[in-house]
């Protein structure tokens, strides 16, 4: 009701403003169109809302909260792709050595090996020499009655003499199976004592035998023995060929 009523005084203002001839003190005519004794009007509805307004600016920040609760622990995530290999450390340093093993079983060791020496200056030419004077003959693979060594264990062996050279030339050789295979000769020096020496590699088979002997005639057969001085003759295995 007051809403209409400010409206209906709003329109008659315009009139109320106009200029006036009267006189001071004359009545004013009544607004044409009005009617004596007017009543406002039933107030209309209200208006629509209107469009709304901007987004205002944003305020001051607040103070900073209290930290919250740990939240719960989220399933495992799947794995990932294997990273490009990095680059190489350093070397670390020696770790500490560990406890000693157990001991192993002991392997078996192929020994053959001989040394013997001459007792008497008796020899005979083209014939094995017969060293009677045994120094080490354990395996029993030298036969001091034939002058022979006899192959037990086929592989590498070692064999060198050291032969006292009296009164006469020598010329000795180491033979194998039945074959010279290596020659030595010293020529002697009157009311001198002499040595001739040699060593040599051999591969031999079960079976095979090594033996000195002297060659030639009687003239070179200076192969000498005694209680000071020593005629030897030695060998042994220095690896075994055994499948």
């Amino acid at each position: 009701m007051l809403l209409l009523g400010a409206v209906l005084l709003l329109l008659a203002l315009p009139s109320l403003g106009q200029e006036t001839t009267e006189k001071p003190g004359a009545l004013l005519p009544m607004p044409k169109g009005a009617c004596a004794g007017w009543m406002a009007g039933i107030p209309g509805h209200p208006g629509h809302n209107g469009t709304p307004g901007r987004d205002g600016r944003d305020g001051t920040p607040g103070e900073k909260g209290e930290k919250g609760d740990t939240g719960l622990t989220g399933p495992k995530g799947d794995t990932g792709e294997s990273g490009v290999t990095g680059v190489e450390g350093p070397r670390g340093f020696p770790g500490i050595p560990g406890r000693k093993g157990e001991p192993g079983e002991s392997a078996y060791v192929y020994r053959s090996a001989f040394s013997v020496g001459l007792e008497t200056r008796v020899t005979v030419p083209n014939m094995p020499i017969r060293f009677t004077k045994i120094f080490y003959n354990q395996q029993n693979h030298y036969d001091g009655t034939t002058g022979k060594f006899h192959c037990n264990i086929p592989g590498l062996y070692y064999f060198s003499f050291h032969i006292t050279v009296y009164l006469k030339d020598v010329k000795v050789s180491l033979y194998k199976k039945d074959k010279a295979v290596l020659f030595t000769y010293d020529q002697y020096q009157d009311k001198n004592v002499d040595q001739a020496s040699g060593s040599v590699l051999l591969y031999l088979e079960k079976g095979d035998q090594v033996w000195l002997q002297a060659y030639g005639d009687e003239e070179n057969n200076g192969v000498y023995a005694d209680n000071v001085n020593d005629s030897i003759f030695t060998g042994f295995l220095l690896y075994h060929n055994i499948e």
